[in-house]
């Protein structure tokens, strides 16, 4: 495999294990600074179970870390450059709204 595929797939990864809603959020939980599994899933309101798969894939692909400390286990962003990248994301998708009720105002006016 070249480099370029070799960059392509590894960017590829990173973005399935991202693209799931409960992840995103997730990680957005996060970017204000490390929580525990049971926080995590609390403020989620998904069971503690489905959470610890979301975790483990976002761990797993190097997005997150983990410590324990006691019994708990306590996730936080590894690379704060992932949250920049979902608020780029939010920055598209303002766009694209805004593109989308231009259409259909000037579709209205007709």
């Amino acid at each position: 495999m070249q480099m370029n595929e070799r960059l392509s797939q590894l960017k590829a990864d990173m973005f399935k294990a991202i693209a799931h809603p409960t992840r995103i959020r997730i990680l957005e939980l996060l970017k204000d600074g490390e929580h525990c599994v049971c926080d995590i899933f609390e403020a989620l309101n998904v069971e503690q179970a489905n959470t610890s798969q979301h975790l483990a894939i976002l761990k797993r692909q190097d997005i997150l870390q983990s410590r324990k400390e006691g019994l708990r286990v306590i996730y936080s962003i590894k690379y704060p450059e992932i949250i920049e990248l979902l608020e780029v994301a939010d920055k598209i998708l303002v766009l694209q709204a805004s593109e989308t009720m231009k259409t259909f105002g000037s579709m209205t006016q007709d």
